[in-house]
């Protein structure tokens, strides 16, 4: 199939994005228009398919993305230079939701798709079998790092790996703040990769385990297990032994065929270009249809990327207290901006508007393509896990290490991260990178996993997905990711409060 040059996303679009750089003068078809570039078009901006008056609508995927500052003509470049947001502060929003697509999605399509996991004893899935060390304190981070390092070399082939997340977080906190960071690590501690996990206190922090423990409610003790670094006379050699029992105990599962609706998959973007929402979040879209349809669970964060884009998902809600919740969610994290004296619509980043993305509507439409099509079944927040199968809404900001810290914490298993313009960064679960261009992914082959920008170069649509959907499966079953290749495992409590 022959390439295209320049993509119309629908045809109420009035603008098309670049799939190669444009030189003036050129003359490019576009469907059943002939446009001649006026001034160079950067691969992945927009171009112009129609004169735009000032103040007019400017249409991508189908919807507003802003509006011009002043008359924009065909083939005119489309950017910064000449189109704002249209979005306004605090909206009141109307439940309208979309019968004919809750109706469509009132039944599970199973299919014979399965992976090879570990099953745990409450039912969930792992696709990893590791003990994770998780400090309730900062200050024992170097103490978690280096009981990992000896553990890994005692009994580092009894499970797939012993990793210590280390953070900054736990003292000094108060109210809200620091109960978002327990509720937080306490999700990490429940997320089923972990066959095993050591629980590393200081011992004289505001987290200590007096006040963190109640966070883990039903946790298992052969699971679970804690060290007070200030308790005991040799810290290394209490934990050594307590990551011996829990090794010991982790070892004991092995991978079984299990069908896919025990996948819980985290969708995250991150570096995004203007081909982010054209090729890898449409295919993440379609690989979390996939995975609701078999009974499994997806989950879309990211917030104010949802800004400009969130009617869409609100109409998807498959009830008026789903709906109530979302609307909670857009504004209560718009609330956060503002009480920060911050501007709620100061986004797209320096990275993004280079990839060509020039508005938030711009990149919340292309970043919700990682939510398809399915209804939403609920609204998480912080550390908390879905109890359904589904598609969830997860609050939290849009920064990379914070949101896929959050999408463990809310217990994926896996998590889909697309991006335009590259990052090496892992989260404790397996972080599959999706290319949204070729070019990238021919340069950062040890960051990228998976190529979306094949369908840029002709590749059907259906096909791509089809492809992405058996490497999830190959995924969830051991085939190492690149950030695990490269030891890239980190997290990021997410702050909003005073520290002492």
């Amino acid at each position: 199939m022959e390439k295209t040059r320049c993509i119309r996303i629908t045809n109420a679009d009035n603008v098309a994005v670049a799939a190669e750089a444009l030189a003036t003068g050129e003359k490019v078809r576009i469907g059943d228009l002939q446009i001649t570039v006026s001034e160079e078009i950067p691969f992945g901006h927009k171009i112009a398919l129609e004169e735009i008056p000032e103040g007019g609508v400017i249409v991508k995927y189908g919807h507003p993305i802003g509006n011009a500052k002043c008359v924009i003509h065909v083939g005119d470049h489309v950017h910064t230079q000449n189109m704002k947001t249209g979005l306004g502060e605090i909206l009141d929003y109307t439940y309208e939701p979309d019968t004919q697509l809750l109706e469509e999605w009132s039944e599970f399509e199973q299919t014979d798709a399965v992976f090879e996991g570990y099953l745990r004893e409450d039912g969930r899935a792992g696709t990893r079998n590791e003990v994770w060390i998780i400090p309730t304190v900062g200050c024992v981070n170097r103490t978690a790092q280096r009981l990992a390092e000896e553990a890994r070399k005692q009994f580092g082939n009894r499970v797939d790996g012993i990793h210590a997340f280390t953070h900054n977080m736990g003292c000094s906190q108060l109210g809200d703040d620091m109960e978002r960071t327990q509720k937080l690590l306490a999700g990490l501690v429940d997320n089923p990769n972990a066959g095993g996990v050591l629980v590393l206190s200081l011992g004289c922090e505001n987290n200590n385990l007096d006040v963190f423990t109640p966070f883990l409610k039903d946790f298992d003790p052969k699971r679970v297990k804690f060290l007070v670094a200030q308790d005991t006379e040799d810290e290394i050699e209490a934990g050594t032994e307590l990551l011996d029992e829990l090794t010991r105990y982790a070892s004991q599962f092995r991978r079984e065929p299990l069908r896919a609706d025990k996948l819980v998959i985290g969708f995250k973007c991150g570096g995004s270009d203007a081909f982010s929402g054209i090729t890898a979040n449409a295919l993440c879209g379609r690989v979390s249809d996939r995975t609701v349809r078999e009974g499994g669970t997806t989950i879309l964060t990211e917030v104010p990327e949802m800004f400009g884009a969130e009617t869409g998902l609100m109409n998807r809600a498959v009830s008026r207290d789903v709906f109530d919740s979302t609307v909670s969610m857009i504004n209560g994290f718009k609330d956060y901006f503002t009480r920060h004296g911050q501007t709620i619509y100061e986004n797209p980043s320096p990275g993004n508007k280079k990839g060509g993305i020039s508005s938030l509507e711009d990149k919340s439409l292309g970043c919700v393509q990682k939510g398809g099509t399915a209804p939403v079944s609920g609204v998480l927040e912080f550390g908390e896990g879905a109890r359904e199968a589904g598609l969830h809404l997860l609050n939290g900001p849009g920064n990379d290490q914070v949101s896929c810290t959050n999408l463990t914490a809310s217990g994926a298993n896996l998590i889909l991260f697309t991006t335009g313009r590259g990052n090496p960064f892992g989260a404790p679960v397996p972080t599959m990178k999706i290319a949204s261009n070729t070019p990238l992914y021919q340069k950062k082959k040890n960051w990228i996993d998976f190529n979306a920008g094949t369908v840029l170069d002709g590749t059907d649509m259906d096909e791509a997905a089809e492809e992405l959907f058996a490497q999830v499966l190959e995924t969830a079953s051991g085939c190492e990711t690149k950030n695990e290749a490269g030891g890239y495992r980190e997290i990021s409590v997410f702050r909003d409060g005073v520290i002492l």
